[in-house]
């Protein structure tokens, strides 16, 4: 499961309700007993429920039951039932509806977009890149793994990936490949990965990096090039990225390559779901 800091869910329930939750003191229904439960108006794959049963002990509610995250729930199913205080459950209310119908919009895409491409090629994984809503990266990876993908590079300290970038600074394309070995021994722990278009991709491959990123290449063109690459050097580790959603995953998995670096399940819509409320 990933980590999340307690400081972290602080301040997740702060961002709502940063001193008191004024209408339920203005009515002084604070103290009554209740209980609240989440359901959802669609089908859809559940996330986020880790983070809301620790809201919910913070803000002092009683987890009554729930359903795991990365279950599917169809539409009208209730998935989380919480006993607590009038006060506590309103102030839950909304900062855990909130982490619920995104993060399960993101995981129900990822989903779809993981069967897609299981669905012709059970060994291409799909793996969602860096590119996501600031400040919301740990929410948003969490939902993903629910849906069944895999972080590509959770940031800049956990892979070597070289970018045309670097090599503006580094000389150029083929320095980068004449200094590739003494470049490879400052990184054996890790392996050295590049991005690259078709023709650099057959060089890098013949060079022996360990794997490549190909950038925006056009789904017919793809099948071929990694026929190309499989044969220059069968263990290279072979990466498509750019322009990859829920209307072409398959289409790119079946090309043979290793995997689908995908920003497309950020931009999921919200699910729709709700809550209902009962005095006990």
């Amino acid at each position: 499961m990933l980590r999340i800091s307690d400081a972290r869910i602080d301040s997740l329930i702060a961002e709502d309700v940063p001193y008191i939750d004024l209408t339920c003191t203005v009515l002084g229904i604070g103290d009554e007993q209740g209980e609240m439960e989440y359901f959802t108006r669609e089908d859809c794959v559940l996330a986020g429920v880790e983070v809301v049963e620790r809201i919910m002990r913070k803000l002092g509610c009683e987890v009554a039951s729930s359903v795991p995250s990365g279950q599917r729930v169809a539409a009208g199913d209730a998935f989380m039932a919480v006993r607590g205080s009038s006060a506590d459950l309103h102030a839950a209310w909304k900062v855990c509806l909130n982490v619920f119908d995104h993060a399960s919009a993101v995981a129900t895409k990822t989903r779809i977009m993981v069967d897609a491409a299981h669905g012709v090629n059970p060994h291409c994984e799909v793996l969602t890149t860096r590119k996501s809503q600031p400040g919301a990266k740990d929410l948003l990876v969490a939902a993903t793994i629910a849906g069944g993908a895999f972080p590509h590079r959770l940031g800049l300290s956990e892979t070597v990936l070289v970018f045309d970038h670097h090599l503006t600074f580094f000389g150029g394309f083929d320095a980068f490949v004449e200094q590739l070995p003494v470049i490879k021994g400052r990184c054996i722990e890790k392996k050295l990965f590049v991005e690259a278009d078709a023709a650099r991709a057959c060089v890098l491959a013949a060079a022996g990096v360990d794997g490549i990123q190909l950038d925006k290449i056009p789904v017919d063109q793809l099948a071929p090039l990694v026929r190309e690459l499989r044969a220059i050097d069968p263990r290279v580790t072979l990466v498509v990225a750019g322009g990859i959603g829920l209307h072409n995953a398959a289409a790119y998995a079946a090309t043979g390559v290793d995997g689908l670096a995908t920003t497309a399940p950020f931009t999921a819509k919200p699910v729709d779901m709700s809550v209902r409320m009962r005095r006990l």
